[in-house]
């Protein structure tokens, strides 16, 4: 099974809409592992692996979002995925 992880960084109104929470339950349903996290500039940072196919679900799913966001854009790269993630937990720093 080939692995695959994205960094991503998500723009638009994706704070204060439960974009955390929400990318958390979507990557679970993926069996993904990785983080999620606020940054100060009003965006979401997203860092995510797994099969190559989830992963894929994972980042057009991110161009959308939670029910009451706004995405503007999402700016993503993929690296190599060695992190050894077991879950998809929200971070808070």
């Amino acid at each position: 099974m080939e692995r695959k992880c994205i960094h991503a960084i998500v723009h638009g109104r994706v704070q204060g809409v439960f974009f955390r929470d929400y990318t958390r339950q979507e990557a679970r349903r993926l069996c993904l592992g990785g983080w999620v996290r606020n940054l100060p500039d009003s965006t979401v940072e997203v860092l995510f692996e797994g099969a190559a196919d989830e992963v894929d679900r994972l980042l057009a799913w991110l161009h959308t979002g939670s029910p009451m966001a706004e995405v503007t854009g999402v700016d993503s790269r993929e690296q190599p995925a060695d992190n050894g993630f077991t879950e998809f937990v929200i971070r808070y720093s």
